[in-house]
């Protein structure tokens, strides 16, 4: 071979430049577990998405991402108007009485025994009219 410069010019410059990244990767995946623990954290009332992303080392345009997500997955695996259903314990050792949360968008209708269906009814439609 013969003999040949490697500093040839490229572009008007005589020199390459190589850079070598050492250490851990940066890029980390999540499972769908964790994803959904950190978007259920996020969606708590009173939550900050800035905070919640910084304590668990993302951007919060990532978890506002991920709330898209898992809202559009939502959205498409509930048919017929019907709403996913989730148990939350409170922590508390003694027995409460009997209630119902229902979370619509940002509102919280909380349901306690006995209730009136008709006045139930009556308040989730103005509710689902503004949300």
């Amino acid at each position: 071979m013969p003999d040949v410069p490697i500093d040839l010019p490229i572009n008007g410059h005589s020199f390459r430049r190589i850079e070598v990244l050492t250490g851990e990767r940066r890029r980390r995946s999540w499972s769908l577990a964790q994803k959904a623990q950190i978007v259920a954290e996020s969606q708590q009332p009173g939550a900050v998405v800035a905070e919640i992303a910084l304590r668990y080392g993302l951007h919060r345009n990532q978890l506002y991402a991920w709330r898209r997500e898992w809202q559009q997955h939502a959205e498409r695996s509930q048919p017929n108007g019907f709403l996913a259903v989730g148990v939350a314990d409170t922590g508390d050792s003694e027995p409460a009485r009997a209630s119902i949360d229902i979370l619509i968008g940002p509102i919280t209708v909380r349901v306690a025994q006995p209730f009136d269906a008709a006045a139930l009814r009556q308040v989730l439609e103005v509710v689902r009219s503004v949300a």
